[in-house]
């Protein structure tokens, strides 16, 4: 059973490796997942949160930092070592026929980290904000979901690596956003 699990979850990730192949996703998708390509969103967004709500935007900040924290430590230091799974492009099973588009590394690929950490990020602001701007739902999955996306396309993910970090990060970004709503009022 868990053999045609991991078949699949081969397939899947050469389905969308190499299946979707092209150009375009060759330029974007390697910029989609690098970390500093969002730079300027986190700090517009926490710009945003302090110049609009003061005191209360900077505890949200805050709680959109430890909510990141905590999806990113639980994701690398606890999940990736339990399950010990090698990144596709290291796994030299399946090594010859991946596309690597981006530099392997060497960490684990079980959950993904980016995954988890973007996830939290959009489920902590859907959950914040859905009241006051209802489009940031779609906005804030469908950003998280090509980050997602963009970690098989480039070979260092199994789709089923992304998939587990999407739900771990939504749980995360979820109960903070719980917390957060439970003990603070965003109001203008």
């Amino acid at each position: 059973m868990i053999e045609d699990f991991l078949k699949l979850d081969q397939q899947l990730f050469h389905a969308i490796n190499t299946g979707l192949s092209n150009a375009f996703f060759d330029w974007l998708m390697p910029i989609l997942r690098n970390k500093y390509t969002w730079f300027p969103l986190y700090i517009f967004i926490i710009a945003f949160a302090i110049k609009t709500y003061k005191l209360k935007g900077l505890y949200l900040s805050l709680f959109l930092a430890v909510t990141v924290g905590i999806a990113d430590f639980g994701s690398s230091s606890i999940l990736k070592p339990a399950f010990n799974r090698v990144r596709p492009c290291n796994d030299i099973e399946i090594q010859k026929t991946v596309i690597a588009r981006v530099p392997c590394g060497l960490g684990k690929s079980f959950p993904s980290t980016h995954a988890s950490d973007h996830f939290a990020i959009a489920i902590f602001l859907t959950m914040i904000f859905y009241k006051k701007w209802k489009p940031i739902i779609s906005i804030a999955i469908i950003w998280a979901f090509l980050i997602c996306f963009a970690q098989v396309y480039v070979g260092v993910h199994y789709p089923f690596d992304v998939i587990v970090g999407m739900l771990f990060g939504s749980l995360i970004g979820f109960f903070m956003a719980k917390l957060f709503i439970k003990n603070i009022t965003l109001s203008t």
